[in-house]
């Protein structure tokens, strides 16, 4: 069995801290690196529900897109829940290891998880990472529906293919025009709607899209008459775990490791509940 060392190795790898957003807070929070890695869980979020179930299935190392910590802290006591989920961890001897922004300019990455899922085909980055001389490491990416379909249909697909929320699919703008190119981006993406202009696609399937820049940006319709998906934020993440438990599967039987790789199907999207409005369009 490697030890914990090795195995962050390889996940350092796959998506270098180096690659991080400055104020990103990525790698290892909690782990022996001497500890021996039988099983490891992946996960969006490292919320409680994800540690206990890492318990209760055995895994030695749990690895999540989201961070902990995002901010500095002076105490991890258990009477906080991020404190809880440290004493947890390190009583049943349970790594955590996070990829977060490092994860979504990665090559491939979570926007490619996304795409992948929807069935789209990635042309490019929607931002390049000016660093990567092969062009293939961004933020976000480019991509073309083949065939191409109505942002009507788009929506449906992406409310039947990713995993199931409160939310599901919001839409602004025309829902019978027609998409042959579409920006995906895993996460919150409206920090983005200038290089999605700039990409000429028709339409940008995100998250967490807030109202005053949707509005202003379905606005202008003259300069870009694109549609907007507004799916939940853990839902257009979840798709990586299952690309990165892949990745590191493969890995693990090139190194002749035995892992056993887990992909968490807990749902920890923090809406619960969706009450459409009576009269509400389609």
């Amino acid at each position: 069995m490697p030890r914990l060392s090795e195995v962050i190795t390889a996940l350092e790898n796959l998506w270098p801290a180096a690659r991080a957003e400055s104020w990103d807070a990525v790698g290892t929070v909690v782990g022996e690196p001497d500890q021996e890695v039988t099983r490891v869980l992946f996960a969006v979020d490292p919320v409680q529900e994800i540690v206990d179930e890492a318990v209760k299935l055995g895994a030695d190392l749990l690895v999540t897109h989201h961070p902990l910590y995002l901010r500095g802290t002076t105490t991890v006591a258990a009477s906080h829940f991020k404190g809880r989920v440290v004493h947890t961890l390190i009583k049943n001897d349970i790594a955590l290891h996070v990829a977060h922004t490092n994860a979504d300019t990665a090559d491939p990455g979570v926007s490619d998880a996304l795409a992948g899922a929807l069935d789209l085909r990635v042309v490019r980055p929607l931002v390049p990472d000016p660093t990567d001389t092969s062009g293939r490491r961004g933020l976000g990416r480019v991509c073309e529906v083949d065939p191409p379909m109505t942002v009507r249909e788009l929506a449906a697909r992406a409310a039947e293919r990713l995993p199931a929320t409160a939310q599901g699919i919001r839409v602004a703008g025309d829902p019978e025009a027609t998409v042959r190119t579409i920006a995906v981006s895993g996460g919150s993406g409206d920090s983005l709607f200038d290089q999605v202009r700039a990409s000429g696609v028709d339409a940008f399937l995100t998250a967490d899209l807030r109202h005053h820049p949707v509005s202003e940006f379905i606005a202008d319709r003259a300069h870009s008459p694109l549609a907007l998906l507004d799916a939940a934020h853990w839902a257009t993440e979840w798709p990586w775990c299952e690309l990165a438990a892949a990745q590191l599967d493969e890995i693990s039987d090139r190194h002749g490791w035995d892992l056993r790789v887990h992909v968490s199907r807990t749902v920890t999207d923090p809406w619960t509940s969706h009450s459409p409005s009576p009269g509400a369009p389609n």
